[in-house]
């Protein structure tokens, strides 16, 4: 089997044991006395309430938002398709149906919340004096300035009428279960999706400090509502949680571990470096070229054939005008680092088929990327100063395509030495 093709397949692999199909069945609770309302956000969360109205033993209603492109055939929840990474008029209805549909419950109720990486921008209900104007400004500073997840969402949970726990704060006394599928370094659950149902560690004040340690331009509205500091979001021992529960059920480690495994079974050790690794993907990439390089000359900290696994989410500061994806950048900074070194292929994909914004999962790296994309008039160091990096690969025709996955456990990023 060729580089490529493992890699590919490794891919497939950390896809599959991140499919709910694998295992949301096993976390479904016990049916309630009362109704079953399910209800979900995320690149996910069609797929997973197609796992739960396959195996819920009872009756159920419900409503779930997911990206535009990433439904599921469900009978009895309804699924709705908005607009991701920025919100959209679509994904505002559905927040405020599905805010509406856990009010006025009873202690004999049950709320579902499937959750999964994209829910923050598809559960949109910005608090009072903010409209989707504002959200969406704000939003798209915060993904240009290189911000990590967790400054992101602490901004997106203050600015929002639904998040950072509100959610099961409107449901009680109903059980509130949220059943996670974690895009998340660290697998913090109060981070995924903005924590709708999970009590919430962050403040207003923090949300002020996010956006000026990024220095991020926010509407007027934006600026008196983060100031004045109104309506807290729940925190822990908050009552109103006292039902509430959280089960994350896939991660990237697991997703890592089963990519490491096929790489075992075809002859390479592995060293899976971690599955919270953040920072600028051109920095990162550096590192891991490093790594690798000493893998491949030293044999350390392993020798070759080697398999290198990393996940986590890597930013971009966008500065140039190209058409781009983390983990497209992570690669070609990669290629640059590596300068050619011979043996040493990688991939890096996002593992809900989407790299950003664009149509592809990621790319794949070869030892002569550089050399045939220089052939073709191709300028690496250019492209990358460019935010290019989908337009250097899609001129090698190295772009993975896969549509979209239903599931999200963020990067996936393994580099081969043989």
């Amino acid at each position: 089997m060729s580089p490529a093709a493992l890699l590919r397949e490794m891919f497939a692999q950390a896809v599959a044991a991140a499919l709910p199909a694998r295992s949301l069945a096993a976390f479904l609770p016990a049916p309630p006395k009362g109704r079953t309302i399910v209800i979900g956000a995320g690149k996910a969360a069609a797929s997973m309430a197609h796992v739960v109205e396959a195996h819920w033993p009872g009756p159920l209603t419900g409503l779930v938002v997911t990206r535009t492109g990433h439904g599921a055939a469900c009978s009895r929840i309804r699924v709705v398709e908005a607009g991701h990474p920025l919100p959209d008029a679509d994904g505002l209805a559905a927040a405020a149906l599905i805010f509406d549909m856990v009010g006025g419950l009873t202690a004999d109720d049950l709320v579902l919340f499937l959750a999964s990486g994209g829910g923050s921008a598809l559960l949109a209900l910005p608090a009072p004096g903010i409209d989707l104007a504002d959200k969406r400004a704000v939003g798209a500073a915060l993904l240009r300035s290189g911000a990590p997840i967790a400054d992101i969402n602490c901004v997106r949970k203050h600015l929002s009428s639904i998040k950072g726990g509100r959610l099961a704060a409107a449901a009680f006394p109903a059980r509130f279960v949220t059943l996670a599928i974690s895009d998340v370094p660290g697998d913090d659950p109060s981070t995924i999706a903005s924590g709708p149902g999970i009590a919430d560690p962050t403040s207003f004040a923090d949300a002020r400090a996010v956006v000026e340690r990024w220095k991020i331009a926010v509407p007027d509205a934006v600026r008196r509502h983060l100031a004045n500091a109104h309506d807290e979001t729940p925190k822990p021992g908050d009552p109103r949680l006292a039902r509430a529960e959280t089960f994350i059920v896939a991660t990237a480690l697991e997703s890592l571990l089963a990519a490491a495994r096929l790489a075992e079974s075809r002859g390479f050790r592995t060293l899976v470096l971690g599955d919270s690794i953040e920072g600028e993907a051109r920095e990162v990439a550096k590192v891991m070229a490093g790594i690798a390089l000493s893998a491949r000359r030293n044999g350390q900290p392993l020798a070759a054939p080697l398999a290198i696994l990393s996940g986590g989410e890597t930013t971009v500061s966008v500065r140039g005008t190209g058409r781009g994806g983390r983990n497209a950048e992570f690669l070609l900074a990669l290629a640059l680092a590596l300068d050619g070194a011979p043996d040493i292929h990688a991939i890096a994909c996002d593992t809900d088929g989407i790299d950003g914004s664009e149509d592809n999962a990621g790319a794949i790296l070869a030892p002569d990327s550089l050399s045939r994309a220089r052939t073709l008039g191709v300028d690496p160091a250019a492209r990358l100063e460019d935010n290019d990096a989908y337009g250097f690969f899609a001129a090698l025709n190295d772009l993975v395509v896969t549509g979209p996955t239903r599931t999200n456990v963020n990067d996936f990023r393994a580099i081969l030495i043989r």
